[in-house]
């Protein structure tokens, strides 16, 4: 665990902290575009799990003044702004989608302030509820080495086929550029490799949410458990 651990995403002392000394569990939540990852997370949340969105951290901890945003602009100019001060997201992420060295630069300055609002956040929680349930959807959990920041990590599974279908339905797109998408990602089947929890997204809603239900019971069963080996 320790070779492979992220720096940019905090120290070894610091995943400690986050995973706390109290019964908390985090849960974090992945799959491929399109596979139902905010579905999921919503059943999960309605059970009493509560939700840390990622992109919302990683909105905030760019927003004009802050020291990421600045970090920014030091680096990357002032072209990346939009008339209002804000970061131009498709702008600068058109910039670092085609160089790898400026990509790394870039998560240099956001990973370290995502993962001490992730921590503010967690702490916030568990201050109210040492025995939360704490889940965060992210997309590329896996692609990021994120599943050493989370107790155990549920990956919401549907077929490449359907994952296809869904994609183009949702997004308006053609056949070739949502192949191009799901590409970029790594293959659902490889994730599977990393989950504890499979949550199979293919079938009826139904369905979908009698495994959720099962995997809440399996959540807290756990969580009793931890608490009496304490």
């Amino acid at each position: 665990m320790t070779d492979a651990f992220p720096p940019s995403y905090g120290s070894i002392d610091q995943v400690e902290r986050l995973r706390g000394d109290d019964n908390r569990l985090l849960l974090g939540i992945t799959g491929g575009v399109a596979s139902g990852k905010s579905t999921v997370s919503r059943m999960l949340e309605e059970l009493g799990a509560p939700a840390i969105d990622f992109d919302i951290l990683a909105r905030r901890v760019v927003e004009p003044g802050r020291e990421a945003w600045t970090d920014i602009v030091n680096y990357f100019g002032r072209q990346v702004l939009r008339e209002d001060g804000k970061i131009n997201r498709k702008k600068l992420s058109d910039i670092v989608f085609q160089d790898l060295e400026k990509r790394k630069k870039l998560e240099s300055f956001t990973h370290p302030r995502i993962h001490e609002e992730f921590l503010r956040e967690v702490e916030n929680i568990t201050s109210k509820d040492p025995n939360a349930i704490i889940q965060a959807v992210i997309p590329l959990l896996i692609e990021g080495n994120l599943q050493y920041l989370f107790h155990k990590v549920v990956v919401v599974y549907i077929p490449p086929e359907e994952q296809m279908r869904r994609l183009m339905k949702r997004d308006g797109i053609s056949q070739a550029e949502a192949e191009n998408i799901i590409k970029a990602q790594l293959p659902i089947e490889e994730k599977l490799g990393y989950a504890d929890y499979v949550i199979y997204n293919d079938g009826p809603i139904e369905r979908t949410k009698e495994q959720v239900d099962k995997l809440w019971n399996t959540l807290n069963a756990l969580q009793a458990s931890r608490a009496r080996g304490k």
